[in-house]
């Protein structure tokens, strides 16, 4: 009973699984395995949801499109009025 209490430690390279190459292929496997848990989980849209969405991307770059021609159309005749090109 008169013995005093020391914290044992572990060898060094012990705490950490093995050595570097298996603790590797470790990390590696948790990594795939992981993901693949993720993509489990993803919820694929629909025919008529993915049409949808497709039309909506579709107008949207357009749109966008014939804006930016719009404005460079714009700044184009402002700088010829200025510069008189």
């Amino acid at each position: 009973m008169g013995q005093t209490r020391t914290p044992s430690r572990p060898a060094k390279g012990k705490d950490r699984g093995g050595n570097p190459v298996s603790r590797w292929f470790k990390a590696l496997g948790l990594f795939v395995s992981q993901i693949l848990d993720e993509l489990r989980k993803v919820v694929r849209p629909t025919r008529s949801e993915l049409w949808n969405y497709t039309i909506v991307v579709i107008v949207f770059v357009t749109v966008m499109m014939a804006l930016v021609a719009a404005l460079d159309l714009g700044f184009s005749k402002l700088v010829g009025l200025v510069f008189g090109s």
